[in-house]
């Protein structure tokens, strides 16, 4: 659960994040994801390593909701799974919610400022 933010990031617990977030219900990692124009899934998912595929995405997309382009949200549908987009604050309030109803989701969120 994500406990917290930091001027840019998030805490976990103790531990802090300073850029952005990939995560999944088995683990948390750093990632260096900068903007939504560079979205990659299959950077994602391969370093979740999640199996089964996750029901959606929970894409925190910064300080301020923005739709990813077109060609990620297509990436995503081929996948296999869905696309659910806020800011990133938001992303993160979200997940507790989610994963308190044991949703099996990965989330990926931008640094927030």
């Amino acid at each position: 659960m994500v406990t917290g933010f930091t001027a840019q990031g998030y805490k976990i617990g103790d531990q802090r994040f300073e850029q952005g977030l990939l995560i999944s219900p088995e683990q948390v990692l750093d990632w260096s994801g900068s903007s939504l124009d560079q979205m990659n899934l299959g950077e994602i998912l391969s370093r979740l390593n999640l199996s089964p595929v996750p029901e959606f995405l929970l894409l925190g997309s910064g300080a301020s909701m923005q739709q990813p382009p077109a060609a990620f949200r297509r990436e995503v549908e081929a996948a296999g799974m869905g696309l659910e987009v806020m800011d990133s604050r938001a992303a993160a309030r979200t997940w507790g919610v989610l994963r308190a109803e044991e949703r099996w989701i990965v989330g990926a969120f931008l640094p927030i400022a």
